[in-house]
Formats: structure tokens, sequence, C-alpha cells
């Protein structure tokens, strides 16, 4: 799958959390940093997402906001 965005981080699924809609998935990355995304459950299943599981992470924003 070729996609436009530049930010593709590869990880490793280290928890799901499921939801009543959204549910939401842990990926650690290089130097133990985990990222954390919410998305659909039915996006969770249709991928077949599961602990352990190797992944990209895809960063698409046209804004950055930084608070203090």
């Amino acid at each position: 799958m070729k996609i436009s965005a530049r930010n593709k981080i590869p990880g490793t699924i280290t928890a799901i959390t499921p939801g009543a809609v959204n549910g939401t998935v842990k990926v650690e990355i290089a130097g133990g940093t985990i990222l954390t995304s919410s998305i659909t459950e039915e996006a969770i299943e249709e991928l077949g997402l599961a602990p352990g599981d190797a992944v990209t992470v895809i960063i698409k924003a046209s804004d950055l906001l930084i608070g203090k």
C-alpha cells in the first residue's frame, strides 16, 4: 500500500483497550516511547489487531498544538 503521509513510524502493539465505539491502541516505538491511538472498534476488528503485532503508526496532521 502506498500513502502520501511521510511520518511513518514502525512499532509493536503493547495493549488494546476496547470501548463502546472506539478502542485505544498503544504502540511502542523505538526508545520505548508509547504512542496511543483511538480508532473504531470496527477498524480494530477489520485489521485483526492484537498485542504483539508489528504495525506502522502513520501521523498526518495539519496542525500541532503546544500547551504550557
